[in-house]
C-alpha cells in the first residue's frame, strides 16, 4: 500500500466530476487500499478518489459509531463505495463539517438527515445501504467530491468568501512558517 497525496483547496482537480468505474480490477482495488491507508493516517472519516487526484467514482468511509468502543477502533466501520448514487433521501440536518482537502476550516452545512445509497463493493457486488446522522452526512459529503463539489460550495456566497479569505491567510502563515 502507498500513502497518497491529498489535494488541498484551491487545487482545480477538486472541481473534477469523476467518471464511473467500468470494472473493479487490481488497479481499482490498489486505489481503494491506498485510499483507506491515506484516510486512516490523515485521521479522516471519508475520502473520495478525486481528493487524491484520481477521476474515478470511488469513496472510502470509516465513520465512528455511537458507542465508545466503536469510536476508538479505526476501521471497524470501514465501507467502500464504487459508483455510489443517492437513490433516496429525507429529513434535514445541519452539521459543522470539515474536510481533509480544506484543512483547518469548518462550517455548518445543511444536508439530508437520511439517505439511501446504491453502490458496488470492492468485489463488484451491487448493494444498497441506508444511512442516518453523521454516516449520512459523510456519504453526501464524499459523493459531492465525486461531482466536483466541496462543502464550502454549499454555503452562502458571503460565508464562502469569508472562509476562503480565512483559509488563504492560514495557508500563507503556514507557508511562512516552513
Amino acid at each position: 500500500m502507498a500513502l497518497l497525496n491529498i489535494l488541498k483547496y484551491p487545487d482545480p482537480f477538486l472541481k473534477t466530476k469523476a467518471a464511473p468505474v467500468q470494472s473493479i480490477d487490481l488497479e481499482v482495488n490498489k486505489l481503494i487500499s491506498d485510499m483507506v491507508e491515506t484516510m486512516a493516517l490523515a485521521r479522516g472519516i471519508g475520502l473520495a478518489a478525486t481528493q487524491v487526484g484520481v477521476g474515478k467514482r470511488v469513496v472510502v468511509l470509516d465513520v465512528p459509531g455511537d458507542n465508545d468502543e466503536e469510536r476508538r477502533e479505526r476501521g471497524k466501520n470501514l465501507i467502500v463505495l464504487v459508483n455510489p448514487e443517492i437513490v433516496g433521501s429525507s429529513g434535514s440536518i445541519t452539521y459543522d463539517e470539515g474536510c481533509l482537502s480544506v484543512p483547518g476550516v469548518t462550517a455548518e452545512v445543511e444536508r439530508f438527515s437520511n439517505v439511501t445509497v446504491k453502490a458496488l463493493d470492492r468485489e463488484g457486488a451491487l448493494f444498497e445501504i441506508k444511512a442516518e446522522g453523521l454516516f449520512a452526512i459523510a456519504m453526501q459529503h464524499e459523493i459531492d467530491h465525486l461531482d466536483g463539489i466541496l462543502f464550502i460550495d454549499r454555503l452562502s456566497r458571503l460565508k464562502r468568501e469569508l472562509i476562503k479569505r480565512k483559509y488563504k491567510k492560514a495557508m500563507e502563515r503556514q507557508d511562512r512558517a516552513l
